[in-house]
């Protein structure tokens, strides 16, 4: 690792090619979700997650490390997806914390949102990307994220 602090040109350009990327794309397809389906990316991310899982439920624990959430955030999100009819808490017995269930509601509004957003990604990013370029992106992203976990593993080593 170079123990020069700034970015060369090179560098300076891809980041900040990243950076606007991933701005432009992000809102470009969460617009796409609150108007079409009225659902928020908070909602979509939890919605999806809850119709991955078994029985469509889970452990709020569980949902909070699927999103990387704080507690409070994913308690706040939980309940107004609740008060929308999109989700559950259900009680379990024997255990302290409820599970979070993904309800007809909340699974109708998936099934109908998912597609539409499969679609958006694959016209503004699979294709822009094309097959071989997509390839190389994954094997770059993967790359940063085994790196973030060593980090992270190095820092907190227990």
């Amino acid at each position: 690792m170079t123990k020069e602090p700034w970015l060369d040109e090179t560098e300076q350009r891809a980041w900040r090619a990243y950076l606007s990327m991933k701005k432009r794309l992000t809102t470009h397809l969460v617009r796409k979700l609150q108007r079409e389906f009225d659902l928020s990316s908070q909602d979509y991310e939890i919605l999806v997650s809850l119709s991955e899982a078994p029985g469509r439920r889970m452990r709020a624990v569980e949902l909070g490390r699927a999103t990387e959430w704080e507690k409070s955030r994913l308690s706040h999100q939980l309940s107004r997806m609740e008060r929308r009819g999109l989700i559950c808490r259900e009680p379990v017995p024997g255990v302290r914390y409820p599970e979070v269930v993904l309800t007809d509601q909340g699974f109708a509004a998936i099934s109908e949102a998912a597609p539409v957003h499969a679609a958006a990604v694959r016209e503004v990013f699979i294709e822009a990307l094309g097959p071989q370029r997509l390839g190389q992106f994954a094997k770059a992203c993967t790359a940063v994220l085994d790196r973030l976990d060593e980090m992270e593993h190095d820092e907190n080593p227990c």
